[in-house]
C-alpha cells in the first residue's frame, strides 16, 4: 500500500532557503516586509494541498564574522503575528511557528498558540527549539547561552507546563446559557499551580481549551538530548537531509525511543528537509542550481563557512586553503553532526571554503525534473527513511511556484499525497489523536 506522505512548506530567509535566493531574477526582495510575499507563499503551499507552512526563526542577529556584505537573509518577521495574519487568507493548511522554550514563558506561549488555535480553526503548531547561540543570551539579559544538557532539562518542563495551561478548562466549560447566566462553569476549570525546577506557574489560562486540545508540536534538532525530548513529548521532528543509509539509521533509532517512550512510533512523524532544484528538464534544474551557486558573494561564502564550523576565517579568501582546527568547542550551540566540521575532521587536504560551500550546497539539494525529484520522495518513503519532507524553496517565490506547478501533481497522480484536504484539523490531517486533557501531578 502507498504510503500517504506529509509535506510542509518552510520560510526562513525572504528570499528562500538559500542565502542569496533573493538575488534571482524571479525574487522580490523589497517586497519581504510585506503581507502579499508571504500571503503568495501560504496561497502557493495550500494550492499544493502542504499540510503545514512551517516558519523558522531566531531571536539574534548574526554580526559575529562581519563580512560587509549585505544581512538581508537575517531580516524576518515575528511568527506568531505573521500567522495569524496568514490565517485570515487561507483555510486549510497548517500554521507553524519557531519558538524557544529558553527565550520565552510558558504561559505568554500557551495563551498564543491557543489563541492562534482559535483564530485558524485549529491549525496551529509549534517548532519547538532551545535556541543555540551566546547573540541570543544577550539580548536577553546573559552573557553565556544555557548549557546544551540544561536547555532540554528546560525545555521539556517548558512543555510540559504549556500543556497543563491549554488544559485549564474541559472542553465543554463555556455553557454559554442565557436563560441561567452562566456563562463559564467553575466547576470544569482547573488550576495548574506548577511548581518546578524552572517555572512556577499558577494559571489558569484566560483563554477556553485549543480547538486542537494541544497545537502539533514539531521539534528541531538532531542532537541526542534533542532526540530525547522529542521521543517523549513531540508530535514530528524536522530532521536534516542525509545521505540514505543514515537516514534510515536516524529514522529507526528515533522511532525505537518514541516506542521506549511509550508511544506509537507510527504517530510520530520524522520530516527531513528537501531542497529541491525542479525544471522541466534535468539541463535546466541544474542550470538553476549553478546559478544560485554562483549568486553568493566571496566575502558571504567566508563567512558562511566560519559560521557553519565555529571558525573565523574573516580576512581570507573564498579561494585560500585553511587548516581546520578540530580543537574548536561549539558543543554548547549544539550537538547535532556538523556535517560541514565532520568532514574537515576526516584528514581530507586542506579545502577552501569556496570548496566547503560548494560540497555543502551540493550534498543537501536534489536537482531535476518532477519526476526525478518524485522518485527522490518515494524512495524514502518507501525505504522507512522519512515520513514525509520540510520542503525548502532555495528562492521565493519561484522554487515553491514550481514545486507546486511541477512535483504536486506527480506526487497526487502516485497517491503519495492528497488531492484536497479532508475536513478537520491539522492533527486530524496529521493523523494525531486530540489529546486528553492533561492531570497535573
Amino acid at each position: 500500500m502507498t504510503r500517504r506522505i506529509h509535506l510542509g512548506a518552510f520560510a526562513f530567509h525572504p528570499g528562500g532557503a538559500h542565502v542569496t535566493g533573493w538575488r534571482h531574477e524571479t525574487a522580490h526582495p523589497d517586497r519581504h516586509l510585506t503581507i502579499g510575499h508571504y500571503r503568495h507563499f501560504a496561497e502557493t503551499a495550500e494550492r499544493g494541498v502542504f499540510d503545514t507552512i512551517f516558519l523558522a526563526d531566531g531571536l539574534y542577529f548574526w554580526d559575529r564574522h562581519p563580512s560587509g556584505v549585505d544581512h538581508y537573509g537575517q531580516l524576518r518577521l515575528e511568527p506568531l503575528t505573521l500567522l495569524s495574519a496568514l490565517a485570515v487568507h487561507t483555510s486549510h493548511i497548517g500554521l507553524a511557528a519557531t519558538i524557544s522554550t529558553t527565550y520565552n514563558e510558558p504561559y505568554h506561549v500557551a495563551r498564543s498558540l491557543a489563541s492562534l488555535d482559535h483564530l485558524s480553526r485549529g491549525r496551529a503548531a509549534w517548532n519547538l527549539v532551545t535556541s543555540r547561540y551566546d547573540e541570543e543570551a544577550r539580548n536577553f539579559g546573559g552573557d553565556h547561552h544555557l548549557d546544551h544538557s540544561r536547555r532540554y532539562e528546560r525545555g521539556e518542563e517548558f512543555v510540559r507546563t504549556v500543556e497543563e495551561l491549554w488544559d485549564s478548562w474541559d472542553d465543554d466549560a463555556f455553557p454559554a446559557d442565557r436563560q441561567s447566566g452562566i456563562f463559564a462553569d467553575r466547576s470544569r476549570l482547573h488550576t495548574a499551580d506548577h511548581r518546578g525546577e524552572f517555572f512556577r506557574v499558577r494559571g489558569p489560562l484566560n483563554i477556553a481549551r485549543p480547538p486542537q486540545g494541544h497545537p502539533v508540536q514539531f521539534q528541531a534538532g538532531g542532537s541526542p538530548a534533542g532526540q530525547r525530548l522529542a521521543a517523549r513529548t513531540a508530535d514530528a521532528v524536522f530532521a536534516g537531509y542525509r545521505p540514505l543509509a543514515e537516514a534510515q539509521a536516524f529514522y529507526a533509532g528515533l522511532k525505537q525511543q518514541v516506542a521506549d517512550a511509550g508511544r506509537d512510533p507510527e504517530a510520530f512523524h520524522i520530516l527531513p528537509t528537501l531542497q529541491p532544484v525542479v525544471g522541466s528538464t534535468r539541463s535546466e534544474a541544474e542550470d538553476l542550481a549553478e546559478q544560485l551557486l554562483a549568486s553568493t558573494p566571496d566575502a558571504l561564502i567566508v563567512e558562511d563557512v566560519s559560521h557553519s564550523i565555529g571558525q573565523d576565517l574573516t580576512g581570507r579568501s573564498a579561494d585560500e586553503p585553511f587548516e581546520f582546527d578540530p580543537d574548536i568547542d561549539t558543543s554548547n550551540e549544539s550537538r547535532s553532526p556538523n556535517r560541514r566540521a565532520e568532514g574537515l575532521r576526516t584528514g581530507d587536504a586542506p579545502a577552501t571554503p569556496r570548496q566547503v560551500y560548494a560540497r555543502s550546497f551540493r550534498e543537501g539539494i536534489v536537482v531535476g525534473t518532477a519526476t526525478e525529484v518524485a522518485d527522490v520522495i518515494e524512495e524514502r518513503v518507501e525505504a522507512r527513511a522519512a515520513d514525509g519532507f520540510i520542503v525548502q524553496s532555495l528562492t521565493l517565490p519561484h522554487s515553491l511556484d514550481r514545486f507546486v506547478e511541477l512535483v504536486t501533481p506527480e506526487l497526487q497522480h502516485r497517491g503519495l499525497t492528497p488531492e484536497s484536504y479532508a475536513s478537520g484539523t491539522l492533527r486530524d490531517r496529521l493523523g494525531l489523536e486530540r489529546p486528553a486533557r492533561v492531570v497535573p501531578v
